[in-house]
């Protein structure tokens, strides 16, 4: 380790990724990953769930999540490494934690890309019913899979077009949606969004958050920014920066979007609550009843493209998380492989595990439903081990001293992650009984596997 605090790792020829990546690269990517119009597809069931705050809900959900993405911002220049919190929690905490962070990652970043193809082949099957949304969906699997294939710098370009088409979709969306308050006014208070219709009786407080355990999902990705830490030009503080960027951009463009569509909601949240089935479609079904047919259809085509290039972010970071594992040993060293600078063996694999998950879902009415039930459980696990590395690194490995060898700011690394971390526990804590479950089997496989690898093989080689 250098004097300067941060930790070094020594690389290995034909493992090593190519630098390529500027500030705005990796904002495509992670606005990529999380979607600007990702309450679309939850707008409903958050509406329903906190009795119409749903506007309050990404309000607090954003707050939530700017501890994670200051925790990231910490270790990122502490460790620039790939792997993300797999990298972070082995240096905080050492490498049987980073280990299991690795893994709990693992189950996010490769069934969130699968829940993004699957709602582009649904998006897709909508507007050409002819075509099955399994067919769709594997199409959207092999096309952004050989995007990634070709190279990060090439996606990133590809990414950058179909994030300009989304972003001008929303525009129009919102320039739409204020016309029609001005002229008609508003199906509900102007308050509403912020403070509950009042139709399932006065604001709760555990309402609210019950909703934001779920709004989180929309947010996951901006973290899959510090995964291309290796391939930025510059040096980390640019992929610090580009986290909370992302992040703050995209609570502005959430609060904004799910404040407007609420006032234009004809259904009140105790409806959408009685009526389980109307809250898929309430985004769709709002915009069609009070702007147009027109504006339904755009927003459904930005969808199933952008959730397509969306599952594309994900899958490379699936990719850098396999390659990290693999390099330091926690996985098959043959995903480290590299070539040309591209980790296409653990790209290749992350594209097989989505592509059988995402097809499997789409051939099933109750598959959507499955997938979306889980993804969550194991970044919030992954995020609380993240925080706790920050204390780890800090205030426990580095005796009190800050980056420049100067006393530890208690608030930036103790405080802020310890606030973080019981944040991600109270969410777990409000996820469904399935999630949960989901998430228990997955972290004692994970276990098993370290203590399988301790038997036989002996512990990975440190690489700090």
């Amino acid at each position: 380790m250098s004097g300067t605090g941060t930790a070094e790792r020594t690389s290995d020829e034909g493992h090593e990724l190519r630098r390529s990546l500027g500030f705005r690269d990796l904002v495509v990517y992670g606005l990529l990953f999380i979607a600007p119009m990702a309450p679309v597809g939850v707008f409903g069931t958050l509406d329903a769930r906190s009795h119409g705050a749903v506007a309050l809900v990404y309000l607090v959900a954003t707050v939530a999540m700017a501890f994670t993405a200051f925790s990231y911002a910490q270790m990122v220049r502490v460790v620039p490494q790939a792997g993300s919190v797999f990298a972070y929690a082995r240096v905080g905490l050492g490498e049987r934690a980073g280990f299991i962070a690795g893994w709990m990652a693992m189950l996010d970043y490769l069934l969130i890309p699968a829940v993004a193809y699957l709602f582009s082949g649904i998006a897709m099957n909508a507007l050409v019913p002819e075509v099955s949304r399994w067919v769709w969906t594997a199409l959207a699997v092999v096309i952004t899979t050989l995007l990634n294939l070709w190279g990060v710098r090439v996606a990133a370009r590809v990414g950058l077009l179909v994030l300009a088409m989304e972003i001008v979709v929303l525009l129009v969306f919102v320039v739409a949606a204020v016309v029609v308050l001005a002229r008609d006014g508003a199906e509900r208070g102007w308050l509403s969004p912020l403070s509950g219709d009042g139709t399932q009786g006065s604001f709760e407080v555990a309402a609210v958050i019950g909703a934001v355990s779920i709004a989180v999902l929309s947010y996951l990705g901006f973290d899959a920014i510090v995964s291309f830490a290796e391939e930025v030009t510059g040096g980390s503080e640019k992929v610090a920066r580009a986290v909370l960027f992302c992040l703050a951009l995209a609570g502005v463009l959430f609060i904004a979007q799910t404040y407007l569509v609420a006032l234009l909601e004809p259904v009140s949240s105790a409806q959408l609550a009685a009526e389980p089935e109307r809250q898929g479609a309430a985004f769709y079904d709002a915009v069609d009843a009070s702007v147009g047919t027109w504006l339904h259809d755009l927003v459904a085509v930005s969808k199933a493209i952008g959730a397509a290039f969306a599952a594309l972010a994900g899958q490379a970071a699936a990719g850098r998380l396999l390659f990290a594992m693999g390099r330091a040993r926690g996985l098959p060293r043959v995903l480290s492989r590299t070539d040309s600078g591209v980790p296409r063996v653990a790209l290749l694999c992350a594209g097989v595990v989505t592509l059988v998950a995402a097809v499997w879902a789409a051939r099933r009415d109750d598959g959507l439903d499955h997938l979306a039930s889980v993804v969550n459980v194991g970044a919030l696990t992954a995020f609380t081990l993240l925080h706790a590395s920050v204390v780890g690194w800090f205030v426990v490995r580095r005796g009190g001293r800050g980056e420049s060898g100067g006393p530890v700011s208690w608030w930036r690394h103790a405080v802020v992650p310890v606030l973080g971390a019981a944040i991600t526990i109270a969410v777990i804590v409000e996820a469904s009984g399935v999630a949960q479950v989901v998430g228990t089997v997955w972290f004692l496989a994970g276990v098993a596997v370290l203590v399988a690898r301790s038997r036989f093989t002996g512990p990975a080689p440190d690489r700090r």
